[in-house]
């Protein structure tokens, strides 16, 4: 039987590096998954979820919570937004730091050519779309439509009331949307086309 998240947290807490590494086991994809969404870049995703195990090592000792996940997404988000702001005051074009554009996965066994390339180009458009939100609605749409998140939990990990992961994702989705129309409306399917 895998040991419960408050059981590695514990013996986190006592020191015991096995346990800690178990939390990161658990939860190093979604941390991961939320710094490429944000960051839009393999290399720095692989940065910003390296510190934030590195930051959660040296202060699990003060983890009063017990929802560990929200915690660590908190975590990534603000590393993420650390390396942002550094980004802006030193640019650099590196080939490291291509556009991320993620990979679909197929919805039946045998997909065709056509059905995978589709899927592709709109997970990609989608990613673009992510990308253009300002910040704060990019985190609360990751959190939520992305890595699934309760409205609950995606507070937590923002840092805001639940009212206000509310307003960020609702503009955070209308703004997808829209891009979504403007741009790659031909990916969508027919019922999220715009008419007329």
């Amino acid at each position: 039987m895998k040991p419960s998240d408050l059981d590695l947290i514990r013996r986190s807490k006592d020191g015991d590096l096995d346990a800690f590494n178990g939390l990161v086991e658990r939860y190093q994809g979604q941390v991961f998954n939320v710094a490429i969404r944000i960051l839009g870049s393999g290399a720095s995703a692989d940065d910003a979820t390296q510190e934030t195990f590195i930051a959660a090592y040296g202060a699990i000792g003060k983890f009063r919570g017990d929802n560990i996940r929200a915690w660590l997404l908190r975590i990534a988000k603000n590393k993420c937004y650390d390396m942002m702001r550094s980004m802006r005051r030193r640019p650099a074009d590196s080939l490291d730091d291509m556009p991320y554009e993620p990979t679909s996965t197929a919805a039946s066994a045998n997909p065709t050519p056509e059905e995978e390339a589709m899927r592709g180009e709109l997970a990609a458009a989608i990613q673009r779309a992510i990308m253009s939100l300002p910040r704060d609605q990019r985190a609360v749409v990751v959190f939520v439509d992305v890595q699934g998140l309760s409205y609950g939990e995606a507070a937590e990990a923002a840092g805001v009331s639940i009212g206000t992961v509310k307003s960020r994702l609702s503009r955070g989705r209308r703004t997808v949307r829209d891009y979504l129309r403007e741009r790659g409306g031909e990916l969508l399917p027919p019922e999220f086309r715009q008419t007329g």
